[in-house]
């Protein structure tokens, strides 16, 4: 999977869980993982607060992992002009 890819989809899901990355694209959730890492220092990209679930522990952990897009304004800026 492509760095590229993954972008794509979070500006189209701009909340999304590790899961349900890892099921889009049918890859491992710990190599999807260090590509989020990537965006993230680029700034693109940030690890939301996880939410906690009633404490039954039958949540998969990537479930309760989520991340969000970050809109940058340059980035609008540069497709609108």
């Amino acid at each position: 999977m492509i760095l590229q890819q993954l972008q794509t989809y979070l500006r189209t899901h701009p909340q999304t869980s590790l899961e349900e990355l890892a099921r889009q694209f049918q890859t491992d959730a710990d190599a999807l993982r260090e590509m989020l890492h990537v965006l993230i220092r680029k700034g693109r990209v940030r690890k939301l607060a996880g939410k906690q679930c009633g404490g039954c522990h039958s949540c998969a952990p990537e479930s309760l992992e989520l991340y969000e897009w970050v809109n940058s304004d340059s980035s609008t800026k540069h497709l609108t002009n």
